[in-house]
């Protein structure tokens, strides 16, 4: 069974796929992880999460780490033999446990080929998502690279497999980027993906600050794939907020709920999740498998409350903001990957408080007064006519700039604070 049948199968049977980001260097501490992930009261796929020597292609360092027992962030494919990656997976994956390798790399052909041999097919990212927010790669090598790996993770399906591969899109940033463009290039790396032969992809939307505005953004997910991705197996897959995390361990599992009731409400098939450690350190296996059970748990309690909407959503102001930009974006060219290349060099898509050079710079967005993100200056960007005229005194400040990138670590740690004070209060008027 593939990683996209695995996901329906659970989809259609009223559950919600979960998956933690976990990746070991050590190769019996990776295959434990993947274990106990399988092993979880909750319908999971497993994940190896590579490190970031792999992911900059830095073989050497890693390689360097390995011999002196020092520890890495992932697990390094590449300086393990495929034989061994695939000695590691023995007995775990498989039709009732899909793996996936994450990996965060603008240039990963050395990467799939090395998932390729070790007998994984499932992988994520996409050539704009890795490229701009994070290095100083130029877009045009990454499309370049990232058009060899998708042909050929693409040519499995030969063998009889069928690769899967998720976009990282609606992720850009992690926060502060106004969803319509999230949107749009979540759908674009999926256009890319099947133009390149992939038949199988799941496009992703990472929680935000306003559950409102998170459900119109997946809702228009939803709606464009359905339109400009004919013939494609997709799923949604939500992400839990990947901004500044609640300290406190009461806020964070509160977090990741509302993120699965997101998932719940929205029709969306998979969840990536994160721990009460997320703000101060590296996950254990045993915190993961808290938040896999807990967002499992979570889920059912939505469905028995009705939370699951019937009718879906028509995707708003976000619909018309992505469907915008994809349409600027198709209309650079017949070749996708270069139509992007053109896209950003004309500023028709531009990433805001991204510092990469092949991005024009020239946007902001800022929350407004309910948490939801919206454009202060939208560049060349073909918004002028979808978004609203935006007020001069909502521009951001740095000290605005620093308080939004924190709101959803204080909303949700106060609310765990007011709620001591409140029973507190309630205590000490019993005495």
């Amino acid at each position: 069974m593939s990683f996209g049948a695995f996901v329906r199968r659970h989809s259609a049977a009223g559950e919600l796929v979960v998956q933690p980001r976990m990746g070991f260097g050590d190769v019996a501490l990776m295959r434990a992880g993947l274990a106990e992930v399988k092993r979880a009261k909750a319908p999971t796929v497993g994940t190896i999460t590579l490190d970031s020597y792999t992911r900059l292609g830095d073989l050497e360092s890693a390689g360097r780490a390995l011999r002196d027992g020092n520890p890495i962030n992932g697990y390094p494919i590449l300086n393990h033999s495929a034989g061994t990656t695939r000695e590691m997976i023995e007995g775990l994956a498989g039709e009732d446990f899909p793996i996936q390798v994450r990996h965060g790399s603008p240039k990963p052909l050395e990467i799939f080929r090395g998932m390729i041999r070790a007998g994984l097919y499932a992988t994520e990212g996409g050539p704009v998502s890795y490229c701009l927010p994070y290095g100083r790669t130029p877009l045009a090598e990454s499309i370049r690279e990232w058009t060899v790996s998708c042909q050929e993770l693409s040519a499995v399906r030969d063998t009889g497999r069928e690769p899967q591969l998720e976009t990282f899109g609606g992720c850009l940033m992690g926060q502060l980027c106004p969803p319509g463009l999230l949107v749009a290039v979540s759908v674009l790396e999926a256009m890319f993906f099947r133009s390149l032969g992939l038949r199988s992809v799941s496009v992703s939307y990472a929680q935000q600050t306003n559950a409102a505005q998170d459900r119109e953004a997946v809702w228009a997910l939803r709606r464009l794939c359905a339109e400009l991705l004919p013939g494609v197996d997709w799923h949604v897959v939500i992400y839990t907020y990947m901004g500044v995390y609640p300290r406190s361990p009461e806020g964070a599992r509160d977090l990741l709920a509302e993120s699965v009731r997101l998932a719940v409400a929205t029709g969306s098939e998979r969840l990536i999740v994160k721990t009460v450690a997320e703000a101060n350190q590296l996950p254990t296996i045993a915190e993961n498998i808290e938040a896999l059970e807990l967002a499992a748990a979570t889920t059912a309690q939505a469905r028995r409350e009705g939370l699951a909407l019937p009718v879906v959503g028509d995707g708003g102001q976000t619909y018309q903001e992505a469907l915008a930009l994809i349409d600027a974006v198709l209309n650079c060219g017949p070749d996708l990957g270069r139509a992007l290349v053109t896209a950003f060099g004309r500023g028709l898509l531009d990433i805001p408080f991204c510092l990469h050079p092949d991005n024009a710079g020239r946007t902001r967005s800022y929350l407004d007064g309910e948490g939801r993100l919206r454009w202060s200056d939208i560049g060349a960007m073909p918004l002028a006519r979808v978004v609203e005229s935006r007020p001069e005194g909502d521009k951001l400040t740095a000290r605005g700039l620093m308080e939004a990138l924190s709101r959803v670590q204080r909303t949700f740690d106060d609310r765990v604070l007011e709620g001591a004070d409140r029973r507190s209060a309630l205590a000490s008027g019993a005495r």
